[in-house]
């Protein structure tokens, strides 16, 4: 949905990360800010949605980019998580060898609970809300889901979407027990080479936590933005 001040992304579930609004142009000043945030509250108050708010760095003018968490916090929100936005045309080879892990694609209510699961478990989200927000039929038709076992356990999980002419990287989400042994990697790379091989596409962008980043830099993503989300300070995630 397009408003004058922000553009809003509403998957009507109650997980906040599906229900997104983002500034509308390039801003220059706090009353501008504050405009597009009003929007946003405007239209998730009435339906009771869990929601956040995006602010990318460069669409906020270099005067008022330190002062966005102040002006944000004074709008009822707080920052919650920061992302960088990447970007690869290609993969590069990996530069380690992948492990071995049991990839399996989503296609029906388990599979898509697996991926709920270990988002939440990773994210300290709650199990209840992203079970509700995450069911099979997100991962049909432009968008694929992978849930990699090791020992018959989901450890490790991602989706890619077809989104105009490139694949987006998004649900990677690795167990604590399970982390830094290259599993994400080895379900993200078998989602691209299915997007190279079904969809044609090569050039891949998404989102990296600080965590993640690193994985992403060995894979051969490139630093584009950094984006704030921001989610409302008597809210829960």
């Amino acid at each position: 949905m397009d408003t004058p001040e922000a553009f809003i992304a509403c998957s009507n579930v109650p997980w906040n990360i599906m229900n997104l609004a983002f500034l509308r142009a390039p801003v220059e000043t706090e009353a501008a800010l504050e405009r597009s945030v009003a929007a946003a509250r405007q239209y998730f108050t009435p339906r009771k949605l869990a929601w956040m708010y995006v602010a990318g760095e460069d669409w906020l003018s270099p005067g008022l980019r330190p002062k966005a968490d102040a002006v944000l916090q004074a709008q009822g929100l707080k920052r919650a998580m920061t992302t960088t936005g990447m970007v690869a045309e290609h993969l590069v080879e990996p530069t380690r060898p992948l492990p071995s892990i049991d990839i399996h694609h989503v296609t029906d209510e388990e599979g898509a609970r697996h991926i709920a699961d270990v988002n939440a478990l990773s994210y300290a989200s709650s199990l209840e809300v992203a079970r509700q927000s995450t069911g099979a039929s997100l991962f049909r038709g432009d968008s694929r889901g992978y849930v990699g076992f090791v020992e018959g356990k989901a450890v490790s999980v991602a989706a890619v979407i077809r989104v105009e002419g490139i694949a987006y990287v998004a649900y990677v989400a690795t167990l604590e027990s399970h982390r830094r042994r290259g599993y994400a990697e080895a379900v993200i790379r078998q989602g691209l080479e299915d997007a190279r091989r079904w969809w044609g596409l090569e050039r891949t962008v998404l989102h990296a936590t600080d965590a993640g980043r690193p994985v992403y830099l060995r894979m051969g993503y490139r630093d584009v933005t950094r984006f704030g989300f921001y989610a409302p300070a008597d809210a829960g995630h």
